[in-house]
């Protein structure tokens, strides 16, 4: 915990508590570690409405909350039926905890080490590359429209049943989930191979150790290439949005160099907390250096003469509209400034905010890449377009400064 929060500790921390074993042995460990530091905790519970002990899972939770001291809110989930249940119920619970944290800046899961050796398993099943086998970060940045907050791991070196052991031993009440021995689940799977084969946490989660290693050194060098090819046309003076990658600076680094460039670019452009999937990835990556382009990961890649471009799909944002408000978020990149008037829209400037572009506009995008970027209009008319040199330069800011292109992450 001190490594991961220190040297300047927070004021108080949050827990993401299930009421399973490893979650209430951490609610405990942190209840102590945090009176000693002085440190406050908030204590969450995601009820996904997936089974009818949830409620009274949740409940126990809180009553523990109470006894220790601790304030604890229930959040609760309806799965639409759409998608894979357990990334939705994931990305939901991401999303939830977000919107519970307020200012609490650190959120702590308990996964444990036996969680990150069927985490590696499951992915080296699913073909991933070096990040995906690196498996679960002890910290991890989650973006926001807030700013973000750190997802932190503080139990990834201890077993599952350890921590059972420390559960049984004080005696703390917890429940265990029965979809923990459900088939269905991939984790389950993993799980259940891993007995049958003999395979050791340990002997994986070594392994994930050595992969993030191995992350860190290639992400580095990415970034160094990228700081050498790619150009952010925004910081450059142009507020497009787009990065420009030359051509012959690309082709040049070697295949790993290429994706992870690539990949980061259309995060970026894109404001996508993940990578888009290896096997669209490599063939977006093929055409591009056969001088051919596409769409992935809503950002449309063009290949030039000299470089190569990525800029935002327009379909991505074609029906993104909001009001102008000053101060006010718009796809993840751009924020309205403080002096806009009250009434506009900001929104991208599609076909018809082309068509209304001075004569002197200073552009030297495609108008297929201008189409994205970002407008403010009264009603139908074009008021102001940073890019294109129509209205106050601040009418529309970026969100943040940046940071860097190619970066390690925990993806597909």
């Amino acid at each position: 915990m001190g490594a991961l929060l220190g040297p300047d500790f927070p004021k108080c921390i949050g827990l993401a508590v299930s009421g399973g074993g490893d979650s209430m042995a951490m609610l405990a460990l942190a209840h102590g570690w945090a009176r000693v530091m002085g440190i406050g905790l908030r204590v969450v519970t995601v009820d996904h409405g997936l089974r009818p002990e949830a409620a009274a899972e949740a409940a126990a939770v809180a009553a523990e909350c109470r006894a220790l001291g601790h304030p604890h809110a229930t959040l609760r989930w309806h799965w639409d039926g759409t998608g894979n249940l357990q990334d939705a119920a994931r990305a939901a619970r991401l999303d939830l905890i977000g919107g519970w944290r307020g200012d609490v800046g650190h959120v702590l899961y308990a996964h444990t080490r036996d969680d990150q050796a069927e985490t590696v398993l499951m992915r080296l099943l699913r073909g991933s590359g070096v990040e995906g086998l690196a498996g679960m970060a002890e910290a991890r940045r989650v973006p926001d429209a807030r700013g973000g907050w750190w997802l932190l791991r503080p139990l990834l070196s201890e077993t599952r049943a350890d921590l059972r052991h420390y559960a049984d031993t004080l005696r703390l009440p917890y429940v265990d989930d029965p979809s923990n021995a459900d088939p269905r689940f991939d984790r389950v799977r993993a799980r259940q191979a891993m007995a049958a084969l003999g395979l050791e946490a340990d002997g994986l989660a070594r392994t994930a150790a050595r992969m993030a290693r191995a992350a860190e050194a290639l992400a580095a060098r990415a970034a160094e290439v990228a700081a050498r090819i790619v150009t952010d046309e925004t910081q450059a003076g142009a507020p497009t949005g787009d990065l420009l990658i030359d051509r012959d600076g690309l082709a040049a680094v070697e295949r790993d160099t290429q994706m992870r460039l690539l990949a980061g670019a259309l995060q970026r452009v894109a404001s996508a907390p993940y990578r888009p999937r290896a096997q669209a990835l490599e063939a977006l990556l093929d055409r591009v250096l056969a001088g051919g382009g596409g769409t992935l990961h809503g950002v449309e890649v063009t290949v030039g003469r000299a470089a190569v471009r990525l800029s935002r799909e327009h379909a991505a944002v074609a029906g993104l509209a909001a009001p102008a408000i000053p101060g006010a978020l718009w796809d993840g990149r751009w924020r309205v400034g403080a002096g806009v008037a009250p009434g506009l829209t900001i929104r991208a400037l599609g076909p018809d905010g082309w068509a209304q572009r001075p004569a002197d506009a200073p552009v030297a995008a495609p108008a297929r890449a201008a189409r994205a970027w970002p407008a403010l209009f009264d009603g139908d008319r074009l008021v102001a377009c940073p890019a294109l040199g129509l209205g106050p330069a601040d009418a529309i800011v970026p969100a943040t400064g940046g940071g860097q292109i190619a970066q390690s992450s925990n993806s597909h």
